[in-house]
C-alpha cells in the first residue's frame, strides 16, 4: 500500500522580507523555507526581533514578501494583489492578535457577526450568538468591549476569528495581555476550537510551556529558522 502524506496548508520557499529604514534596508526574514501540514498545530518561538510576527504577517497576506513564494490554503500570494489577498484571508484565515482589535462601538454579538455579514451569511446574528455561546459568553451578547474583561474580549476575538470556519488559524501572542489563569482558559478554548473546526493553528509565543502543547515548534533567530522539532508523543 502506498504511503499517504498530509498536504501542506502553507508552503514558503526562499522567502525574504526587507524593509526600508532611515539607516537603509533592514533584513527581517532571510530565505525562509517552511511547510505546515493541514491540521497541525505549530508554535513559532524566538527572542524579540527574531522575525516571528513578521513571518505570521506574511502567512496572513498582510505583509508581502520581498522575494520568494508563499502559498497558503491554495492561494499563491504572488498572483494576488492586495484586494485578492484580503479576499483569500477573509475566506480561509482567522487571526487572533495580542491586542483584541474589537470595534469599540459594536457589541460582542455585532463584532462576531461582522465577518459573517461581509460574507453574506444567511443568519449572521444567530451564528454569532452560537459562536459566543461556544466560548462561554452567551450572557455577554449585548455588552460593548469596554464593558468586558481582557479575557472576555479575547474570547470574542476568538469567536470572530473562527466565524467562517477558516482552514488556518493564526495567533500572535494571544495571551500576552492576560493573566496566567485567564490566559490558560483562552488557550484551552483556542486549541478546542482548532480541533472542533479541523483547522490548522500557527501561533507566535514567548512561552515555551505553551509552545510545548503544539505538534511542532520552530525556533527563530535573526530572521532565520534555526531549529524545527516535532513533539514526541507520550
Amino acid at each position: 500500500m502506498p504511503l499517504t502524506t498530509t498536504p501542506a496548508i502553507a508552503s514558503l520557499r526562499d522567502v525574504s522580507l526587507t524593509l526600508s529604514s532611515r539607516a537603509g534596508p533592514v533584513s527581517i526574514l532571510r530565505d525562509i523555507a517552511l511547510d505546515v501540514k493541514s491540521g497541525q498545530s505549530l508554535a513559532i518561538v524566538g527572542p524579540s526581533g527574531s522575525g516571528k510576527s513578521s513571518l505570521l504577517m506574511i502567512l496572513a497576506g498582510l505583509e508581502p514578501a520581498t522575494s520568494g513564494r508563499v502559498v497558503v490554503a491554495g492561494n499563491d500570494y504572488a498572483t494576488l494583489d492586495e484586494d485578492g489577498r484580503a479576499r483569500a484571508r477573509a475566506r480561509d484565515i482567522g487571526i487572533v492578535f495580542q491586542a483584541f482589535h474589537l470595534v469599540p462601538s459594536m457589541t460582542a454579538l455585532e463584532n462576531v457577526a461582522l465577518p459573517l455579514e461581509f460574507a453574506q451569511h444567511p443568519a449572521p446574528q444567530a451564528r454569532a450568538a452560537e459562536l459566543l455561546s461556544d466560548v462561554g459568553l452567551s450572557h455577554r451578547l449585548t455588552h460593548y468591549p469596554a464593558e468586558l474583561s481582557g479575557g472576555e474580549q479575547q474570547r470574542v476575538a476568538l469567536a470572530r476569528a473562527i466565524a467562517l470556519r477558516p482552514k488556518l488559524l493564526l495567533a500572535d501572542e494571544p495571551t500576552g495581555n492576560l493573566d496566567g489563569t485567564t490566559g490558560k482558559q483562552v488557550i484551552d478554548m483556542l486549541f478546542g476550537l482548532q480541533r472542533r473546526n479541523d483547522a490548522t493553528l500557527i501561533l507566535v509565543t514567548h512561552d515555551e510551556k505553551l509552545a510545548s502543547l503544539c505538534d511542532r515548534t520552530i525556533h527563530m533567530a535573526d530572521g532565520l529558522i534555526v531549529a524545527d522539532r516535532e513533539r514526541v508523543a507520550a
